[in-house]
């Protein structure tokens, strides 16, 4: 069997026993699991609002994978993609909230400054793994709370007078969309979708077609002989770690310009970083697989709003189901190990 295809067929089959065991403990906890999974599937597909809202919280998902995709594919770690999307978030409403300008101008300045505020958020880590090799991993976790408290101080006492909220971001900075809206029955879907879609082509494009994500490839898999070929080695873990920084800024920014329109004080994470931990596994760290695994996390998380009352199911199951697809991903090598030997039996 081709490395291809086992490629495609890892992840399908850890969906597919994600869902089978989650069928099992509906079943052993008395819940009807076809009655979960059907009301799974309308609370995605059954309405229009339904469908608008899936793809609304697609967007973010496709931005927090690519962030923990870039940095992987290049030999790091980045776990800080929850706290660079909430300074990223942070930065698109203050900029959103604090100026008057015409829209051609505002909006774009408002998703730009998110992304610079996630690259910058992520530099930090980046030049101590550069400079004096302390693992990302430690930093990233730790600059996760900074970046929670440190946004949550900025809200309640810069961009407010002791308030629990922003106030929403001007009209001109914004990026709900009436044509959305129109379609999918006023659900929150915004022009962010775009943004993610373009996301994925730029990352695809960085690093498969350029000579600078080469060389960023190239240090992720043997940082030695890359000095030794002449490449930049802490010049590129800087850089990798900013590109990723403003992928997961650009998210906080569709969540901060298009799904709220406002920035709040945050009695804990947001969760969408540490989904695009998963998001980015699920998908190979490319830009299509990672587009694919958005759109199925997407839907569980919003069908499963829908299970409680239509099947009488609670909506942690999904978690589970979720986590149980993120353990055989992760256990793949099981899995290839399976298809080599089937595969060659076929062959005899």
């Amino acid at each position: 069997m081709s490395k291809r295809v086992t490629n495609i067929l890892v992840p399908l089959i850890s969906v597919f026993l994600g869902l089978l065991v989650g069928a099992i403990i509906m079943l052993v906890s008395g819940y009807n699991p076809t009655n979960g999974y059907m009301a799974l599937f309308n609370g995605i597909f059954g309405e229009r609002y339904s469908i608008g809202e899936t793809v609304r919280q697609i967007i973010p998902y496709i931005l927090a994978g690519l962030a923990v995709a870039f940095a992987f594919r290049t030999g790091l770690f980045n776990i800080g993609v929850e706290g660079q999307l909430i300074v990223g978030w942070l930065a698109a409403v203050w900029v959103g909230i604090s100026f008057e300008l015409p829209k051609v101008i505002h909006l774009p300045l408002a998703v730009l400054a998110a992304a610079f505020a996630g690259a910058l958020w992520a530099f930090i880590p980046g030049l101590l793994k550069a400079l004096f090799r302390v693992h990302e991993v430690i930093v990233t976790i730790m600059m996760n709370y900074i970046a929670l408290h440190a946004t949550n101080y900025l809200i309640y006492n810069v961009l407010t007078d002791n308030q629990d909220k922003t106030p929403k971001v001007a009209d001109s900075a914004t990026l709900r969309s009436p044509f959305f809206e129109s379609i999918t029955d006023y659900s929150r879907l915004h022009w962010g979708i775009i943004i993610a879609l373009l996301g994925a082509l730029v990352m695809w494009f960085i690093l498969e077609k350029t000579t600078m994500g080469f060389e960023l490839r190239s240090v992720g898999f043997n940082q030695h002989a890359s000095q030794y070929a002449g490449m930049n080695v802490n010049k590129n873990i800087i850089l990798s770690m900013v590109i990723s920084g403003a992928f997961a800024g650009l998210a906080g920014a569709m969540e901060g310009l298009g799904t709220f329109e406002y920035a709040a004080i945050k009695g804990g994470f947001t969760g969408v970083g540490f989904d695009g931990i998963a998001v980015a596994l699920l998908g190979g760290n490319t830009a299509v697989g990672i587009i694919l695994a958005a759109a199925l996390f997407g839907g569980l998380k919003i069908g499963a709003l829908n299970m409680p009352f239509e099947a009488g199911v609670p909506n942690e199951l999904v978690d589970i189901v979720i986590a149980l697809i993120i353990f055989f991903v992760a256990s793949n090598y099981m899995i290839r190990w399976f298809l080599d030997r089937a595969g060659k039996k076929g062959a005899k």
